[in-house]
């Protein structure tokens, strides 16, 4: 069973020009559908780096990265897919079987070096993926952090919390 919409969480389009870090809020479609993920990244138009975090439910958050033809994608638990379609979404695109129901253990799926040249290597987002006892938000508050836009992804969580 799926869950239908509206999926709860938040999705950020996280944007690098000319040395300069923007995150804007992205329309709740994208938390069902990786493919309106991607259009809405594509529509940026920007010269620099440009991805999308989605964190889904507070369970999981997903990273979609548009490259020339195609997309760098990452789901932090691949067993979500059980649970939710932009994770199904994410495994099939990358062409990986959805776990088995009996399976609970927690393992990323997709590109671990999908912000490595933006300074996180890949080693450093698994370690983030790993602490369980973080939620999605929070870890991927670290990623922002450790990226170097931490002040504008806090600026634009305060804007949607209020």
């Amino acid at each position: 069973m799926t869950v239908q919409e509206p999926v709860p969480g938040f999705a950020v389009a996280v944007v690098r020009e000319d040395g300069k870090w923007r995150c804007s809020a992205m329309d709740s479609s994208v938390m069902t559908s990786v493919d309106a993920a991607i259009t809405e990244l594509r529509g940026l138009r920007s010269t620099g780096a440009v991805f999308g975090m989605c964190n889904v439910d507070d369970e999981f958050f997903v990273l979609v990265r548009p490259t020339p033809g195609d997309a760098d994608l990452l789901v932090s638990d691949a067993a979500a897919a059980l649970d939710y379609d932009i994770a199904a979404d994410v495994l099939d695109l990358l062409r990986v079987e959805t776990p088995d129901e009996d399976d609970d253990e927690l393992w990323p799926e997709g590109n671990l070096a999908i912000l490595s040249d933006l300074g996180l290597p890949e080693g450093e987002l698994l370690v983030i993926i790993e602490e369980v006892d973080l939620y999605p938000d929070e870890q991927l508050e670290m990623i922002a952090q450790r990226c170097g836009f931490g002040e504008q992804f806090a600026g634009l969580m305060e804007k949607l919390d209020q």
